[in-house]
């Protein structure tokens, strides 16, 4: 029977040994879950303050509402093609409303540049939405070339027949 004894001794020290195994690794757990927590708050933070969290960032969303559009006159154009019109209206969104001075006095300019660049092409290359898109990008282009900044925000086409 003393032969017993040491083995009932030996297994003691091994049930204790797994004990404070798991709770070496219980507190590396909880130490990577608490930095994973403090390090996506900080993240979070950041993304909130960069998009605008704070009442700076409610101006630049309040700005929005207050859009400024100008609209031109229609416009009945030749295309490129013998026999081919095109009627088009348009509207001019404006990156801040104290622009709107200044694009009305320039409205025969950029008019200018739209009945020159439309006249250019085809009825074959605006009849599909992105030949529309196109004229539209190369038209905002234009027109900030007219005005010699980025005024102009985007442009809306609220007619648009071709004939």
């Amino acid at each position: 029977m003393p032969e017993e004894k040491p083995e009932v001794e030996s297994e003691q020290p091994q049930k204790e040994k797994p004990a404070k195994g798991k709770l070496k690794l219980l507190i590396m757990i909880a130490g990577v879950v608490l930095i994973i927590a403090v390090s996506g708050f900080f993240t979070y933070s950041l993304l909130i303050k960069g998009k605008g969290g704070d009442a700076d960032g409610k101006k630049s969303q309040a700005q929005p509402e207050k859009t400024v559009l100008v609209a031109l006159d229609p416009f009945v154009l030749n295309l490129a093609e013998q026999g081919r019109f095109l009627k088009v209206t348009m509207q001019l969104e404006l990156s801040d409303p104290t622009y709107q001075q200044m694009i009305t006095e320039k409205i025969p300019q950029i008019k200018d540049a739209i009945i020159i660049l439309i006249s250019s092409k085809s009825s074959q290359s605006i009849a599909n939405p992105e030949g529309k898109l196109q004229l539209k990008d190369e038209l905002l282009l234009r027109a900030n070339q007219v005005i010699g900044k980025d005024v102009i925000r985007n442009l809306y086409f609220t007619e648009f027949v071709m004939q």
